[in-house]
């Protein structure tokens, strides 16, 4: 290999090995390789800026603000409570809510950590107070959130539309099956935690109480309404709905639920902008990482060999699976669908699978790894909102991540599940 190649290789992977930042990481390693290729030193720094410059990325920091939007007017409050009347009554009722509840708000945020964000603050301290263990109500919580990037809008499912150059439309209903079954997953293990340790189980709502609480959620209940109608009848595009969905958020908090006040909207802007530049960075140093790693061809030489070695399409796939798991469990998860995206599109070109599905897989794939240990982003949000240390979190987890790993499967090897709506 040339010494460009070794520099994005194993240059890149001592510096993760040696703790550096994702972000950092990167881009020391392009500066370096620009400066080892003898590429015009101008050239890759437009290339980067541009590589941030799709219309469709302004879905992502635009559906970040919205769920901050939410949380602070008091939707996901609202969303929590309607759950509550409909479920809470089964047999872990509590975790039936967090899951119902997240599966909503993800219908509205599009953001895995924003969904464990809003729906753990609310429901992790009452699981806790109902007798469930804290360390199983914050992996719950974790595991809930991931719905986001399945559950249309998705900001992950708008990434890869964007690498893969797919419609966004199509792979946000290429979503919808796999994470209704997820989220069914998850409801079994808080059916069978909640047996095996005798929790409670809760009185059934009154019909007074689900006509109050459907009366009080009406406006969080459409949100998902108006954003998913708007986009699949046309009215907008996915980023549009990003900005229909902060709106929304703004009218509904200020003037209907009157718990947002214009004080506090500069705050949430400014945190919803601290972690988009982190995402736009990543993309940012992932694509002059990309251009180099094309300048090398090292993504069709590596497709060219993997292919030549495994003949077997299902088998393929598996491999795939597992390295991608494997991944994620130490980097960043978009940076991996960045970084990795023209290998990925390679193989699954190769072996003439479905792009639609492949998105698919991929996206369940990076949803998995936001949940699992050790530096899945959702578990530090659940870790924050609930006081433990990430062994008490990864400990109880573990449950969550198998009925995540037989979705993928099926998502994998079925693929009327992602396919069902196009």
């Amino acid at each position: 290999m040339s010494s460009t190649a070794w520099l994005l290789s194993a240059g890149f992977g001592v510096l993760m090995l040696l703790g550096v930042p994702f972000a950092f990481g990167i881009g020391i390693v392009v500066a370096v390789s620009l400066v080892v290729s003898g590429i015009e030193p101008m050239l890759m720094p437009q290339s980067m800026v541009a590589g941030t410059q799709s219309f469709s990325l302004l879905a992502i920091p635009f559906f970040m603000l919205a769920g901050e939007l939410m949380t602070a007017g008091g939707l996901s409050a609202r969303l929590v409570k309607v759950a509550d009347v409909f479920v809470r009554h089964l047999t872990g009722g509590l975790g039936h809510v967090t899951v119902v509840a997240a599966t909503v708000f993800a219908a509205i945020s599009g953001s895995a950590p924003a969904t464990t964000a809003a729906i753990g603050a609310i429901m992790i301290p009452a699981m806790a107070a109902r007798g469930y263990d804290k360390g199983f109500a914050t992996a719950l919580a974790v595991s809930a959130g991931i719905l986001a990037p399945l559950i249309p809008p998705s900001i992950a499912f708008v990434i890869w539309g964007v690498i893969a150059e797919q419609s966004i439309s199509r792979l946000f209903s290429a979503g919808i099956v796999p994470g209704l079954i997820m989220a069914l997953g998850l409801s079994a293990v808080c059916w069978i935690y909640a047996r095996r340790n005798k929790i409670p189980v809760q009185s059934r709502a009154s019909f007074v109480e689900i006509r109050q609480a459907l009366r009080d959620g009406i406006w969080a209940l459409l949100a998902p309404a108006i954003v998913l109608g708007g986009i699949y009848g046309g009215v907008f595009t996915p980023t549009e709905a990003a900005v229909v969905s902060c709106v929304y958020a703004i009218l509904v908090g200020m003037f209907i639920e009157k718990r947002l006040k214009i004080a506090d909207i500069g705050p949430i802007v400014w945190r919803s902008l601290k972690i988009t530049s982190i995402v736009m960075a990543i993309i940012m140093f992932s694509t002059g990482f990309g251009i180099l790693v094309a300048q090398e061809q090292l993504a069709p030489k590596l497709a060219a060999w993997l292919t030549a070695n495994i003949q077997e399409k299902w088998l393929m796939l598996l491999v795939l699976n597992i390295a991608f798991f494997l991944l994620a469990a130490v980097m960043d998860e978009i940076a991996i669908m960045v970084v990795l995206g023209p290998l990925l599109i390679a193989i699954a070109n190769s072996f003439q699978i479905d792009p639609i599905h492949f998105g698919t897989i991929i996206v369940t794939n990076v949803a998995i790894g936001m949940a699992a240990p050790p530096i899945g982003y959702c578990l530090f949000v659940g870790m924050a909102i609930s006081g433990l240390k990430l062994s008490d979190v990864a400990s109880k987890i573990w449950p969550f991540v198998g009925i995540m790993l037989v979705v993928l499967m099926l998502v994998t090897y079925v693929p009327g599940f992602s396919l069902a709506f196009q």
